[in-house]
């Protein structure tokens, strides 16, 4: 089967950081998928195992419309019946030569199918196992949890929304973000088992991650004595921390959060901005935060007669943080991401006849470089026949479990 790949190759010509690194993946929706596809970016061999009729995340409308083609590439797809005896021990010849196994299902899913934990590491004592779950061990351990669950009793919700209005994050943040802390165990597991020999099971949670993402305001509470509000309506620990309108109608954040951008600021505007740059009293942060009342009225006339382009020119050249407020749907074209934060992959459930978007790439370089695709958004079972070879099956075998629907073909 061939693929498409990058057009200048370069991510994949060179040894991928994690090439010897074999992965199996059980997951659906986002937060297992979401790590593998950080493995299988990084150069290991993953092989999502799906369902005869592939992962339903396949098949998710609205907002779950993207989960399978933004978290899938890089990987193999095999299609078999877990409640198959003989699917069930390819699968375990699978494992038998797997560094890594990735599972995102409820408790007891898996060791109901005869692939939890002890099963597997009795068969192969080198195997990592990471289970990602809605809590770690605890009274909660056993509550079936979602993203947005997560969110609302860990208290992020709260400090996203209005007062009296929780609202979730933008994005499945705490899915994603868990799904990371399950590849940084495995990583460290990785290295435990250079000096062991032995592998172990890792878990990441849903529950105890969004509790690290708020931690920051546990910890503001107890250094300060006070509890903060949502930070829609904080009181903010910077002079000009602030969306303002241009003259367009267009909305734009500006942040100034040193003295030294202050004056830098100032000094693009001498003559709307020189009354405030003369002002002793705004000369320091603490001096704009006391004085907000006043600072913030005349910068909101100054960018209200600015016209957009004018605006970001004159923040880009004083150093300021700013940014116009976009969507989503903005960054298919933004002239940074697209100069080599992009990859192009078929997202209608991996059809190559399919539409073809430009998704983003993990958001990092390693040695100057950014990972790539190798291989597209797999079709459900695109690679069973493969995977099923690997596993040991002669071609007379694996045509007979195609035959019999104990695996299934693209």
């Amino acid at each position: 089967m061939t693929h498409e790949r990058e057009p200048d190759g370069g991510a994949n010509a060179a040894r991928l950081p994690l090439a010897d690194v074999v992965v199996v993946e059980f997951s659906h929706m986002v937060m297992g998928p979401a790590a593998g596809v950080v493995f299988a970016d990084l150069g290991a061999d993953v092989t999502k195992v799906e369902p005869l009729g592939g992962d339903n995340t396949r098949r998710l409308k609205g907002s779950g419309g993207g989960y399978f083609a933004m978290y899938n590439r890089n990987k193999r797809s095999l299609c078999v019946d877990l409640k198959n005896a003989e699917g069930r021990a390819l699968v375990h010849r699978l494992v038998d030569r797997a560094d890594v196994v990735i599972e995102n299902f409820r408790p007891g899913a898996m060791e109901k199918l005869g692939f939890g934990y002890p099963e597997l590491a009795a068969r192969n004592e080198r195997l990592i196992y990471c289970s990602l779950k809605g809590f770690l061990q605890g009274p909660y351990e056993h509550r079936a949890a979602l993203d947005e669950v997560t969110q609302m009793m860990g208290g992020l919700a709260y400090m996203t929304g209005l007062p009296g209005r929780p609202m979730r994050a933008g994005s499945s943040v705490v899915d994603i973000t868990g799904g990371m802390f399950g590849v940084i165990a495995v990583l460290a597991a990785l290295n435990e088992r250079r000096a062991t020999g032995r592998g172990q099971l890792v878990t990441s949670a849903l529950f105890e991650t969004t509790a690290f993402l708020v931690g920051q305001h546990m910890a503001q509470q107890a250094a300060l004595g006070e509890e903060p509000p949502p930070m829609s309506v904080r009181r903010s620990a910077w002079g000009v921390y602030d969306l303002f309108s241009c003259a367009g109608a267009e909305q734009i954040f500006v942040a100034i959060v040193s003295d030294t951008q202050w004056r830098a600021f100032c000094e693009r505007f001498p003559t709307k901005l020189a009354s405030l740059a003369a002002d002793p009293t705004l000369d320091t942060n603490r001096g704009r935060v006391d004085n907000r009342d006043r600072l913030l009225p005349a910068l909101t006339a100054l960018f209200g007669e600015l016209a957009l382009a004018e605006a970001l020119a004159a923040l880009e050249s004083a150093g300021v943080p700013f940014a116009e407020i976009r969507k989503p749907a903005d960054l298919f074209d933004d002239p940074h991401l697209g100069a080599n934060g992009l990859m192009e992959l078929h997202v209608a459930d991996g059809d190559r006849q399919g539409t073809l978007a430009r998704l983003p790439k993990l958001p990092l370089e390693m040695d100057g470089r950014r990972l790539g695709k190798r291989l597209d958004i797999p079709r459900a079972g695109e690679h069973s026949q493969e995977a099923a070879k690997r596993s040991g099956c002669a071609e007379t075998l694996i045509d007979d479990l195609v035959r019999r629907g104990v695996i299934k073909d693209a």
